[in-house]
C-alpha cells in the first residue's frame, strides 16, 4: 500500500505543479479567459488515464493464464522503464521546468485555444498514463487489488491538495530534495517490480529458470504474516525468489541508484568570446 501511495504521491505532484504552473502564468499575463479550455485539457488528460487503466484491468481479465502472464510480465518491464526515464527527466529538468512551460503556453496562445487545450492535455496526460500502467503494474504484483489501489488514490488525493497549497503560496518545501528522496524510493519500488515482471515472464515460460530459487525464507518472513505483507506491498518482497528475479534485481537497482544519487555536474555558463584587440597605429 505505501509502494502505491508514494507512486500516487510522486505523479500526482508532477501533474499538479505541471497545472499551478500553468494557471499561475495565465493569471500572471491577464488571460483568465483561457482558463476552461486548460482545464478542459486536464480533465481529457484524466479521463483518458482512467479508460488506460480500465482496458487494462478488465482487457486481461479475458486472457488464459499463459497471455496473462506474458503481458503482466511485459507491462511491468515497461512501466519500470518508464518510471526510471521519470525520475531522471525530473532530476534533470526540475531547475528549467517553469521556464519550458511558459514558453510552451506562450506558443499555445500564439496559435489559439485548441493549442492551449493540446498542451494542457499532453502536460498532464504522460504522467497520467504512467500512473495507470506502474500502479497497474504494482497492484498485480502485490496480487491485492483494494489496498494498492486505495494506497494509490490516497497518493493522488495528497499530490492533489498540496498542489493547491504550492499555489496558494501556503506550502513551500523544498522541492529538489523532495524529488530526489522519492525518486530514490520509487527506484527501489521500480526494481521490485522488475523482478515480478521476470517471473510472470517465467511463468509464460519466455524465460527459464522458474524452479531455480536463489533461496527460500518463506518459513522466517511468511508471506501471510503481516511484516510479510508489509514487505510485499512497500517493495514487492518475495520469499522464494528466483536466481534470475535477484541477478535482474541487483543489476537495475545498483547501477541505477548510484547514477540517480550521484551529484550533477552543473556545466559553466558559456563564456562570450574577447573581442580582439584593436590594431596599432603607427
Amino acid at each position: 500500500m505505501f509502494g502505491n501511495f508514494l507512486i500516487g504521491l510522486r505523479e500526482g505532484l508532477e501533474a499538479s505543479l505541471l497545472v499551478c504552473i500553468l494557471i499561475a502564468y495565465l493569471v500572471k499575463i491577464g488571460n483568465r479567459r483561457q482558463l476552461p479550455p486548460l482545464w478542459a485539457g486536464v480533465a481529457l488528460a484524466v479521463a483518458l488515464s482512467l479508460a488506460f487503466g480500465a482496458l487494462l484491468q478488465f482487457g486481461s481479465s479475458t486472457l488464459t493464464f499463459r497471455a496473462k502472464e506474458a503481458l503482466g510480465g511485459t507491462l511491468s518491464i515497461l512501466s519500470v522503464a518508464l518510471v526510471t526515464w521519470m525520475v531522471f527527466w525530473m532530476r534533470r529538468t526540475a531547475r528549467h521546468l517553469k521556464s519550458e512551460l511558459q514558453d510552451k503556453l506562450d506558443a499555445a496562445l500564439a496559435v489559439g485555444t485548441g493549442a492551449l487545450v493540446v498542451t494542457s492535455f499532453f502536460a498532464v496526460g504522460r504522467e497520467g498514463l504512467e500512473t495507470s500502467l506502474f500502479i497497474w503494474t504494482a497492484v498485480q504484483a502485490t496480487g491485492d487489488g483494494i489496498r494498492p489501489l486505495i494506497g494509490a488514490l490516497l497518493g493522488l488525493a495528497t499530490s492533489v491538495v498540496l498542489g493547491w497549497l504550492f499555489y496558494k503560496g501556503a506550502l513551500r518545501i523544498n522541492l529538489a530534495k523532495f524529488f530526489r528522496w522519492t525518486g530514490a524510493m520509487l527506484v527501489i519500488v521500480a526494481a521490485g517490480v522488475l523482478a515480478y515482471g521476470v517471473h510472470d515472464l517465467q511463468e509464460a515460460n519466455f524465460l527459464p529458470g522458474l524452479n531455480h530459487l536463489a533461496f527460500d525464507i518463506s518459513a522466517t518472513i511468511p508471506p501471510d504474516s503481516w511484516y510479510g505483507t508489509l514487505l510485499k506491498g512497500v517493495f514487492n518482497f518475495q520469499p522464494d525468489p528466483t536466481l534470475l528475479q535477484v541477478i535482474v534485481w541487483v543489476l537495475y537497482l545498483l547501477p541505477v541508484m548510484v547514477f540517480f544519487l550521484a551529484p550533477e555536474r552543473i556545466r559553466p555558463a558559456p563564456q562570450p568570446p574577447k573581442a580582439a584587440a584593436a590594431p596599432a597605429t603607427e
